[in-house]
């Protein structure tokens, strides 16, 4: 089966959703949303409420639930992020669908968002189904350089299994880690969630996990800001 040449996370709409004039309204709904946060109202009921306020678009939505959290979990992200020299002195746990597809989304020239924690995160929905693009190989190829750059000894990719091509995927990374210089291992599990919410020096964007982790890097702004300088930045942050 070969790659398929796709613009990964593009939105015909977004050009207009994320215009200058709709991004500065959007700042302000964030930061009513995280007053709303602070004060334990649900995150799938604040989301409702703001965005049929304002009329925002679904995007819209997904893009503020995406990148805006509590006071409380973003200062608990800030403590547990470890310095990016720190990633050679052990293994990284890495969500690799989320690594990944965040890096084909920059690569594809559709829109990454900066959260107000420092991480890009895309708009991609997984949503169950994955394919390999033509930018899959670029995307694991940058996180080769980075890792060696970093003097990484060891890394292990966790895929959810029951999301299609993860077998794929899996072999794909096997494929191009050859030249990596380091052991890498990669494993299919039910929910990669649960199996990285409890450990420790993970690399994801996913808000779920890092709120549960005892350590993370925040390895994709780095590639990234080092690595695709063209990329379409939402700053939200």
């Amino acid at each position: 089966m070969s790659t398929k040449n796709a613009r990964r996370g593009y939105d015909p709409d977004d050009e207009k959703i994320f215009s200058n004039e709709n991004i500065a309204k959007l700042k302000i709904i964030q930061e009513e949303i995280q007053w709303l946060l602070d004060r334990r109202y649900k995150m799938k009921q604040v989301i409702e409420f703001t965005g049929n306020h304002y009329l925002l678009s679904s995007r819209a939505r997904i893009a503020l639930q995406r990148t805006t959290s509590s006071t409380a979990d973003y200062e608990k992200r800030k403590t547990t992020m470890l310095p990016i020299e720190c990633a050679k002195d052990g293994c990284l746990n890495i969500d690799g669908f989320n690594l990944i597809i965040t890096l084909e989304v920059a690569l594809s020239g559709s829109p990454i968002l900066l959260g107000k924690d420092g991480v890009y995160r895309d708009l991609a929905g997984l949503r169950g189904t994955y394919r390999l693009i033509d930018k899959t190989d670029a995307a694991l190829n940058l996180i080769g350089k980075t890792l060696q750059e970093l003097n990484v000894q060891m890394v292990k990719f966790y895929l959810d299994s029951p999301v299609s091509n993860s077998g794929r995927l899996k072999s794909k990374i096997f494929e191009l880690s050859e030249q990596w210089g380091m052991p890498v291992e990669v494993e299919l599990v039910p929910n990669v969630d649960v199996v990285l919410s409890g450990k420790e020096r993970i690399v994801t964007g996913d808000s779920i996990i890092l709120d549960e982790c005892k350590s993370w890097f925040n390895l994709s702004r780095k590639i990234i800001e080092n690595y695709i300088q063209d990329a379409w930045v939402i700053d939200l942050g």
